[in-house]
């Protein structure tokens, strides 16, 4: 039987996770993405550990109602809407519930795509290698989300990189992505949380403190690489 916790904490998996992407490592058009909440703080140790940039892409679950966690799709920044049919016709969930709930999650997700960036402009994805990072997928809805947000602005790779995945999400995201890194692949998946010792909700503070000392080590290396050389 698999121990049942595996990462002490979402920076711990991050780091764990940076070193089996090491031959990503700076690499000038590496980026990585984080999706919040959960998935910023180990993207920000990924991206830390591989010496490259760090931004986010916001996309939002669409949780069945009165079953929040179960999803019955996902949408994403640019507009991207995808619908789980199998969990809406068990649910027997109408059409205009489905877009109530969809209206209220893209409320939520243009506040925090506001409340996020702030004044940092979004990323220029096309041509680029994407290491899009959660802290762990059961279904792959928001995954899914965020793999067709990003594939409308043409990257040249795109990968996803998680600490746990689920054994079955997992083999069906290989034929979506380029690449599907993973520490772990369990058949026995309960819950992304119950692998974490320490799996505390991830605040909107916590991503704006990670992003800004992201966002300005990048801006600090760009400097340093456009200085000139000094010479004796």
């Amino acid at each position: 039987m698999m121990r049942s916790k595996q990462f002490r904490d979402r920076r711990e998996a991050g780091r764990q996770l940076a070193a089996k992407l090491a031959a990503y490592a700076e690499s000038p058009d590496v980026l990585v993405l984080g999706l919040p909440r959960g998935g910023v703080p180990v993207a920000y140790e990924v991206a830390v550990g591989l010496g490259v940039p760090l931004d986010i892409i916001l996309v939002r679950k669409l949780g069945v109602p009165g079953e929040r966690e179960l999803a019955m799709g996902a949408i994403a920044s640019g507009g991207v809407r995808l619908l789980n049919p199998r969990v809406i016709q068990a649910f027997s969930i109408p059409d205009y519930i489905v877009d109530e709930v969809a209206l209220e999650e893209t409320r939520v997700l243009t506040r925090r795509e506001r409340l996020y960036r702030g004044d940092f402009p979004e990323p220029v994805l096309r041509g680029r290698t994407l290491i899009i990072v959660d802290d762990g997928i059961a279904t792959g809805s928001t995954m899914r989300a965020a793999l067709q947000a990003v594939g409308r602005q043409e990257p040249k790779r795109t990968i996803v990189a998680v600490p746990v995945i689920a054994a079955d999400t997992w083999r069906s995201l290989k034929s979506e992505a380029d690449e599907v890194v993973c520490l772990l692949a369990p058949e026995d998946f309960l819950s992304v949380g119950s692998f974490y010792s320490d799996f505390p909700q991830t605040t909107d503070e916590e991503i704006q403190f990670l992003l800004d000392l992201a966002w300005h080590r990048a801006s600090a290396r760009d400097e340093g690489s456009t200085k000139p050389r000094e010479t004796s």
